[in-house]
């Protein structure tokens, strides 16, 4: 669908290392895919050794380039900064998204671990004080409703106007306040059909059929008009 004018991440991560890479293998000879996003196994619980072992093991099948997931919250499994510096060995190894929502934990990212690792903002209320405090960028939720907003905040960082860069930052609260009633892929998903591009219902159980969401959603859309 893209064509080449975007770059394309696959997330491959799975429960084993197995199905991971498998899943990624598969990914790769399927083409026109850049980055693999692999998240941390979920449900087993995983130790620091364990969480090297799962992505040396896969760095080393896999002929692509490989971006680390942090999500805690939702997998039950943190990856530890030393972790990410043991594994920046591999050079497929690119970077790590952290949805930790810690920011000393991103900062440990950035300031102790290979320079040449993308740290990539998961929680998009720090994406500015991720880019200040050496962050390549975000992988944005709110860029699936607000493309052009979120994009503001690193372009008017990057032109130095930090000013502008926090407005925009800013501007995003209201939404995140209505993400946090329900799922939060599924407010966003729903804020999606409401602007008018038909991705259709998210899925079962999350399917966010709640009313107050939509009217609280109608109401944060007047802010950005």
């Amino acid at each position: 669908a893209v064509q080449g004018r975007v770059p394309v991440y696959a997330g491959t991560g799975c429960v084993t290392t197995k199905e991971t890479i498998e899943l990624s293998k598969a990914v790769q000879q399927m083409g026109g895919v850049d980055c693999l996003s692999i998240i941390t196994p979920y449900f087993v619980k995983a130790s620091q050794a364990d969480i090297i072992e799962h992505y040396s093991a896969i760095a080393e099948a896999v002929d692509m380039p490989i971006l680390l997931y942090n999500i805690p919250a939702r997998t039950g499994n943190a990856i530890d900064w030393k972790t990410v510096k043991a594994l920046a060995k591999y050079e497929n190894i690119i970077g790590i998204k952290d949805s930790s929502g810690n920011f000393d934990n991103m900062l440990k990212y950035i300031e102790n671990t290979d320079p040449r690792l993308n740290v990539l903002a998961g929680s998009d209320s720090l994406i500015l004080w991720a880019l200040m405090a050496g962050g390549t960028g975000a992988i944005s939720g709110c860029s699936n409703v607000f493309p052009e907003l979120m994009v503001s905040i690193y372009n008017y960082w990057k032109e130095g106007n930090i000013e502008k860069a926090n407005e925009s930052q800013k501007k995003i609260r209201a939404f995140r306040n209505v993400m946090q009633m329900g799922n939060p892929n599924s407010v966003v998903k729903l804020a999606v059909n409401m602007r008018g591009y038909h991705v259709g219902p998210a899925r079962q159980p999350s399917n966010c059929t709640d009313p107050a969401i939509k009217k609280a959603l109608e109401d944060v859309f007047k802010l950005y008009e």
